[in-house]
């Protein structure tokens, strides 16, 4: 039976967590808990599965815990303990663990990606850097299972690895196959709530019965031992059955960090295909061809501008190119001219070189490691919290410019010397350990927004 206090302060508690994590992870992680005893100095909260206890327990106990305290008014502990349906505070024992579901499981799973129409083969230009990925993906899209399975797709960001999966889902579903194109997240997503309610089942039929299924970003299942653990079997049963499996990642198979050896192993039994970036002639070509979709006059010299501006990728390109075609439109022009591409781009590039705010680097930081900003900047020495403000020193180090005195106040007023040591610490892990590169990477995509 539950402790009217301790559900009243974990209430009060849920409230303010809802407003430090995201949707998703307060839907999956947090809205089925209850408090179920309070001591002194001490709460107990009831989770739903193992799986979310662990995942409390691991992840997010330094927030639940510093939350709390706030509340009560003094440092608290937070312990995390099962609860059957009966809420008792133990799984019920007629029911295996993953179907000792919380009360009010009718979420429903994360909604289907729909692949954009615009992604078509039709649309993706073609040429020597990207032939064999496109011949293959078309080749997979036509005879599914039959001569490049699994298909493994990678290169750098914005070179097109996701106009090629959903290019694949559109064929595919045109020809009346089951295909379905989903993110690593999405696939981590729907596997983590089919488990909180007690939906196993439910997600294989949906994962095992499709004819193709295209899972892009797969670096991202990274250090996720129990969803990797699943891929492993989804992929197993869909290989074993003739079912085309395409995947996408930033780099090839045997430098992926974080994946298991039998995960990489599969990865290589099929084509592994790189898209390179895009030379002088196709990027003209993709210009061209953008501007004829949108019926466009562009003037060769303007097009050998922006051709000659952007060089490694082609979301930039097609950017720079939207950005001079409204800046005409804004602007009452006839026709596109250099001068105009010239002023158009212009304020982007000003806007490029500006250091990112420190606000905008401490709030992206600690959005990527689902923690507060008030966590961040705390006391606290927790492993997982101190590699994040390591992180949020470097960035504002490194990007922002930021004096050492000035990070060290932004994070709790911690001396200088603190600062120093967290960004040597990053500037070393990045050649020792990829994922810190990688993380950099995606967080200065995030700022960037």
């Amino acid at each position: 039976m539950a402790d009217p206090n301790a559900q009243r302060i974990w209430e009060a508690a849920l409230g303010q967590l809802q407003i430090h994590v995201t949707k998703p992870n307060y839907d999956t992680w947090l809205k089925d808990t209850v408090g179920l005893s309070v001591t002194d100095g001490q709460l107990i909260v009831g989770a739903p599965t193992e799986f979310v206890k662990e995942w409390l327990a691991t992840r997010m106990r330094s927030l639940v815990s510093q939350t709390v305290g706030n509340i009560i008014g003094q440092p608290t502990s937070v312990t995390f303990e099962i609860i059957g349906r009966s809420g008792n505070g133990h799984a019920n024992d007629d029911l295996p663990l993953a179907t000792a579901a919380p009360q009010s499981a009718t979420s429903s799973p994360t909604p289907r990606l729909r692949p954009d129409p615009k992604y078509s083969f039709a649309n993706f230009v073609v040429g020597s850097t990207n032939r064999l990925a496109a011949a293959a993906a078309l080749a997979a899209a036509e005879h599914p299972g039959e001569d490049y399975n699994p298909l493994f797709i990678y290169g750098g960001p914005g070179l097109g690895k996701t106009h090629l999966l959903q290019a694949i889902a559109l064929q595919a579903t045109s020809g009346k196959r089951s295909a379905q194109y989903v993110t690593s997240e999405q696939f981590t997503n729907d596997f983590v709530t089919a488990i909180a309610h007690g939906r196993s089942d439910e997600f294989r039929r949906r994962y095992r019965s499709l004819q193709l299924l295209l899972i892009d970003d797969i670096q991202f299942l990274a250090g996720k031992e129990r969803t990797q653990e699943e891929f492993f079997y989804t992929f197993n049963d869909l290989h074993a059955n003739g079912c085309q499996v395409v995947l996408a990642n930033d780099r090839p198979p045997a430098a992926l960090l974080g994946i298991s050896s039998r995960l990489r192993s599969r990865f290589q039994w099929g084509l592994i295909a790189d898209i390179q970036p895009p030379d002088t002639e196709m990027r003209l070509a993709i210009l061209l061809a953008k501007a004829r979709q949108q019926n466009i006059g562009l003037p060769p010299d303007v097009a050998q501008f922006l051709a000659d501006r952007t060089r490694d990728n082609v979301r930039d390109l097609e950017g720079s190119l939207n950005r001079v075609v409204a800046y005409a439109r804004l602007t009452n022009a006839a026709t596109i001219t250099l001068d105009i591409a010239s002023r158009a781009l212009a304020a982007l590039t000003t806007s490029a070189n500006s250091p990112p705010a420190p606000e905008t680097i401490l709030q992206a930081v600690a959005t990527y490691f689902t923690i507060s900003l008030q966590t961040l900047t705390s006391k606290t020495r927790a492993r997982p919290i101190a590699e994040a403000r390591h992180i949020a020193m470097y960035l504002l180090r490194e990007d922002a410019h930021l004096p050492l005195k000035h990070i060290g106040l932004l994070l709790g007023k911690r001396d200088h010397s603190t600062v120093i040591h967290g960004v040597r610490k990053v500037s070393t892990g990045i050649t020792a350990d990829q994922q810190i590169a990688q993380q950099l990477s995606e967080l200065r995509a995030l700022i960037s927004r």
